[in-house]
């Protein structure tokens, strides 16, 4: 059974022509839904265990396109987007990440009959990730990166920040984009200006979705 949706008829793209998003708001969206949907860095082998990884940490409704989480975690890589900052023990995410995959593939193949990450099934892949969120996957395929620090540093934190990048996640938590030029206005507590999306109250969706037909 589908869930209801919190912020019913809200779409985030309806903003593209209004005082909400200026120019560089709008390059920046156009070149996030450009991305291609098939591997520009990692190898086939890599990017057959990569959307595997993705299926596992953030499943998506089948009721919609699915945001293109591989696609986004390889562009990421490709550009060598990094964070600031990198624990000790983890090598650069390039290298991380290669590592990594090969490592839960190995992984899989131990404990599975020598199939890889992709091959296996979904529960046999969650009882492999949360060997590894707990440190517990070692072996040379690791290389001495500690398999909680790939786990938390890379998978979690990619994968999760590269579907909050995507519009279809915004209208999923009713978020607007950036905030200027427009900006905000009414901020006070259970405040909204007409601008942002109208979250469905109790018995109140059709109420919320009219809203939102309006929300520019």
């Amino acid at each position: 059974m589908t869930a209801p949706e919190r912020y019913p008829g809200y779409d985030v793209l309806s903003k593209r022509n209004t005082p909400s998003w200026n120019e560089q708001t709008r390059r920046a969206i156009d070149q996030r839904l450009a991305v291609p949907r098939e591997p520009q860095f990692f190898s086939e082998a890599e990017w057959q265990t990569l959307v595997a990884l993705c299926d596992r940490i953030m499943p998506q409704p089948p009721h919609r396109p699915p945001v293109p989480l591989a696609a986004y975690v390889d562009r990421k890589v490709r550009l060598d987007h990094q964070d600031g900052f990198r624990q000790a023990a983890m090598p650069r995410q390039q290298e991380a990440w290669r590592r990594g995959l090969a490592a839960l593939d190995e992984a899989a193949r131990q404990a599975h009959g020598g199939r890889r990450f992709h091959e296996i099934t979904p529960a046999e892949q969650d009882a492999l990730l949360r060997q590894a969120q707990r440190g517990e996957l070692d072996g040379p395929a690791w290389g001495g990166m500690p398999s909680a620090a790939f786990f938390v540093d890379r998978v979690m934190h990619d994968i999760l920040s590269a579907y909050y990048a995507h519009p279809t996640a915004w209208n999923e938590i009713g978020w607007g984009g950036p905030a200027g030029p427009r900006g905000y206005v009414r901020m006070g507590f259970d405040k909204r200006d007409p601008w942002e999306a109208a979250e469905a109250r109790p018995g109140q969706a059709d109420k919320a979705r009219e809203e939102n037909r309006r929300v520019g």
